[in-house]
Order: structure tokens, then C-alpha cells, then sequence
């Protein structure tokens, strides 16, 4: 793997193209800078080596706008639990971040808790991101997008992809995982967007129809896969059911068995590899790679390390009094990646993660599936001089 990292970072360095895969879909970059490249060498190299200060900054993001949401699904922290303080993130805050940590990152995920499109200010959130030259890519329930005046608002913004996330084909369905939310508003909302994309002459955002797979709905997959195709969308994405051992989420095991009741019967719909007894196969060495190049900053600016800890039980600095240079190289941070370097099975956070266990790694393996549709095209983001 590094090696084949290695070439990729030559070819690189050598064309200024790369390709970068988020959730398996392929995002491409063209006239990159020098820098860039280099700080993706360094950065990839901190993953392998470990070391408490990393050698490059994150290639990837995950922001936070908001914690608030419409909906309340059924897993989720904010349905069974949420106990830090709610809100929308500022557009100062976000612009900060950006202008520190934002030129040598490749993607930036505009979501964490809540829904994104909450916030008022997403728009120009993800605009003022593109001035970076990152892929931008967001997720939302879809229902704000039945309004045809924010679908525009979305498609002018210039985000990358948008993810819907739709897990059934009748109303009955998606609602025993997605609590208050009406599924033909959310089609509407798919719709709408694109629509508005062809009235704007945009092929931005691509559209990645999400279906998460679970036992009351895995009888509709061969129903998705036509309700994509007719819908007109880019992608439709099948995604595995987070349920480890030990819910991350809360540090109880209450909705981790809520999560096994959810859990799909098919076995390549299953995130977790088992064992001839159906036992979950635990990793000799966690994949996880976020304590080196991909950081969580939630709406407040409290930085976390990974999404896995979304009641704030783990902050390794806050943006509202630090640098993101501060928190990036800081005590809490060095303090996290030698616990993680030493014993990462015996740590709260990373013992009973998903990473924690063969296939449940985020970067790749969660996608059980992915169907890409003629509409899709991989576009590319030209950085030019602009960073360098």
C-alpha cells in the first residue's frame, strides 16, 4: 500500500494530477501545486511512521455546521442522546479554518451531527471552501431541497457532490429508521436539485443517492436500484450499518444492540467480517489514519479526532481561543497519537471502533456497493497557482 502510494505521489508530482476516492467515487485534481503534493507525501508518511507531531497538514476535513436537524433517526446521537450544546457554526469560524488548514487539504466533508442545511450560511460556507480548491461534499435528508429556490442556492454554490440520504421506497420503510421525515419530500428534494442543474447548465453537484442497508429494508434494494435510475441521479451508493460491540457514540451498549436489530441479513450488506461462529474478526493493526490527516471540528470550533465521538468526550483543542496550528501540534493531540501508537485496542475511543474490526474501515470499506449511472462525470478541480 505505501509503495503504491508512493508512485502515485511521484505521478503527481510529475503531471500535477491525482485522483482522490471518497465513499468510492473518484474525484480528480488537475494543475496541482508542488506544495500540496509534497505535504501529501509528508502527511502519508506521518501515517505510516506515527510520529506525536505530524509532518504534514490534513489532506482531508470533516466540519461540523450544525447540530440541529429536522429529522430524528433512529441511531443517531441526537435522537438516543446528544450532550454537548447545540448550534450553527459561524461563518468567521469557518472561514478561519479554511484559511489555515484548508490549502493543503483534498476533500472537506460539510457535515459531522445534524443536518448541514440547517444552517443559513451553508452556501456561502461551501463557497468560500472552493476558493481553496478542495472538493467540497455534503450530506442532507433532502427535505429543504423540495423548495426550488434552495436547490438553486445549492447548485450556484459550486459543492462538489451531495449525498441524499433516502433508505426506502415507501413511506413505511423509510421512516422506521428516519423518524418525522416524509419520503416523497425528499425525493422532491432530488429532483429539484437536479433540475436546477440543468436549468443552471451545471454538472455540479453530482448527486450520490445513499441507501443505507438495513433488515427491513434490504428487500427493497432491487426497488432502489430502479427508483436511482428513473430519478436521474449520478451515483447510488449502498453503505453498511455501523453496530460495534460497544456503541462509540454514548459508551453504552444500549444502541449498539439497538444497531444489531437493524443489522441486514445479506452477508455482503453486513459491514463487519465474521468468523465460522459469527464472531465480529478484530484487527491486528487499526487502519485508522484520522489522527494524522483528518481532523473533526465541530460547530463550536472544539476539535475532535475523528467523527466516532460526537458528544465532545474527547476535544484535543478548541479554535476559539488556538490556532489550528496550536490544536493540530498540541499536547491533547500528542497525548491521543502516542496512546493510539502504544495500545490502540485498550483506548475508549479506538477500542471498539469501527476501524476496530475487519471491514468497518470509513475510507473504503463501508461501501458494500456503488453504481455509477451515464450521467456521472468525474470533473476536475484545477488549482492552478493559486496556493502555491
Amino acid at each position: 500500500m505505501l509503495m503504491t502510494r508512493g508512485i502515485e505521489a511521484l505521478r503527481a508530482l510529475a503531471t500535477g494530477r491525482l485522483v482522490v476516492t471518497s465513499d468510492g467515487i473518484p474525484y480528480l485534481f488537475e494543475k496541482l501545486p508542488r506544495r500540496k503534493v509534497w505535504n501529501a507525501i509528508r502527511t502519508e508518511l506521518s501515517v505510516y511512521v506515527k510520529p506525536l507531531r505530524p509532518w504534514g497538514w490534513p489532506t482531508h476535513l470533516m466540519i461540523e455546521p450544525s447540530t440541529l436537524c429536522n429529522l430524528r433517526c433512529a441511531l443517531c446521537p441526537i435522537s438516543v442522546g446528544f450532550e454537548r450544546p447545540q448550534g450553527l457554526m459561524i461563518p468567521a469560524l469557518f472561514r478561519r479554518i479554511m484559511d489555515e488548514a484548508g490549502a493543503y487539504a483534498f476533500t472537506l466533508l460539510l457535515w459531522d451531527w445534524g443536518e448541514p442545511f440547517v444552517n443559513p450560511h451553508i452556501y456561502e460556507m461551501i463557497a468560500y471552501a472552493k476558493t481553496k480548491h478542495v472538493k467540497v461534499i455534503s450530506s442532507t435528508n433532502g427535505h429543504f431541497f423540495a423548495r426550488p429556490e434552495q436547490a438553486e442556492a445549492l447548485v450556484r454554490s459550486g459543492l462538489d457532490t451531495i449525498i441524499f440520504a433516502v433508505d426506502g421506497v415507501t413511506q413505511s420503510t423509510y421512516e422506521r429508521y428516519r423518524w418525522g421525515g416524509d419520503l416523497e419530500q425528499a425525493l422532491d428534494g432530488v429532483r429539484q436539485v437536479l433540475a436546477a442543474r440543468r436549468r443552471l447548465g451545471s454538472v455540479t453537484p453530482v448527486v450520490n443517492f445513499r441507501f443505507i442497508v438495513m433488515d427491513h429494508n434490504e428487500d427493497e434494494i432491487p426497488a432502489v436500484r430502479v427508483l436511482a435510475r428513473d430519478l436521474g441521479v449520478d451515483v447510488l451508493t449502498f453503505k453498511t450499518l455501523n453496530h460495534c460491540l460497544r456503541d462509540p457514540y454514548n459508551g453504552t451498549t444500549a444502541a449498539s444492540s439497538a444497531g444489531e436489530k437493524f443489522s441486514p441479513t445479506q452477508t455482503r450488506y453486513r459491514r463487519f467480517r465474521t468468523d465460522a461462529g459469527g464472531h465480529r474478526l478484530r484487527r491486528r493493526q487499526n487502519p485508522c489514519k484520522h489522527l494524522w490527516n483528518g481532523p473533526s471540528i465541530h460547530w463550536n470550533g472544539h476539535v475532535s479526532p475523528c467523527t466516532f465521538d460526537p458528544q465532545d468526550k474527547h476535544v484535543l483543542g478548541s479554535l476559539d481561543g488556538q490556532s489550528f496550528r496550536e490544536v493540530w501540534r498540541g499536547a491533547g493531540y500528542r497525548q491521543i497519537r502516542r496512546e493510539f501508537k502504544q495500545n490502540w485496542d485498550a483506548m475508549e475511543l479506538c477500542g471498539e471502533c469501527s476501524y476496530a474490526y475487519e471491514g468497518g474501515s470509513l475510507s473504503c470499506e463501508t461501501m458494500a456497493e456503488v453504481v455509477f449511472f451515464p450521467s456521472f462525470t468525474m470533473t476536475p478541480d484545477c488549482a492552478g497557482d493559486a496556493v502555491s
